[in-house]
């Protein structure tokens, strides 16, 4: 690995936490920089194309308390961890990244998956330009499992 491509890793990791840390603390604004002005944040759910579409579904979640999917019960506390992440470098400037991920609630693992991401690297950032999200797993009281 070149030097340039180890601070790519480096980079890429860098931005990959800042949205998790972004996203738990609901900072719209930090969470919307974590992405390329037509990013794309996918789940089985829906997809978000371009920086308006994330902020409109990010600043809508607030008011219904944060990002539990079951209002009645929200959570004291949400923190996402990144575990194993792999890197290829695509091309000049592209990259892609599959990244498992764990989120602790006050009940301990709530919900468990897979980010698998398309980065670009723009003005000097690297930033996301495309985020496919699979949750493959969620404890049986999770904030977070879609509504029977």
């Amino acid at each position: 690995m070149t030097q340039d491509e180890a601070l790519a890793h480096t980079a890429i990791r860098d931005r990959l936490a800042r949205y998790n840390m972004a996203g738990d603390r609901l900072r719209v604004d930090d969470f919307i920089a974590c992405f390329t002005p037509d990013g794309v944040l996918e789940t089985a759910a829906y997809s978000l194309k371009g920086q308006a579409e994330i902020r409109a579904w990010m600043t809508g979640m607030r008011p219904a308390g944060g990002l539990s999917a079951k209002p009645s019960r929200i959570p004291r506390f949400v923190r996402h961890h990144l575990a194993t992440c792999q890197i290829d470098l695509t091309g000049p400037g592209t990259a892609s990244a599959r990244t498992y991920w764990m989120v602790l609630t006050d009940i301990g693992p709530d919900h468990a998956g897979l980010y698998m991401d398309r980065l670009r690297q723009e003005d000097g950032n690297w930033l996301i330009a495309h985020r496919k999200t699979r949750t493959e797993w969620f404890a049986v009281e999770s904030y977070f499992a879609p509504a029977e």
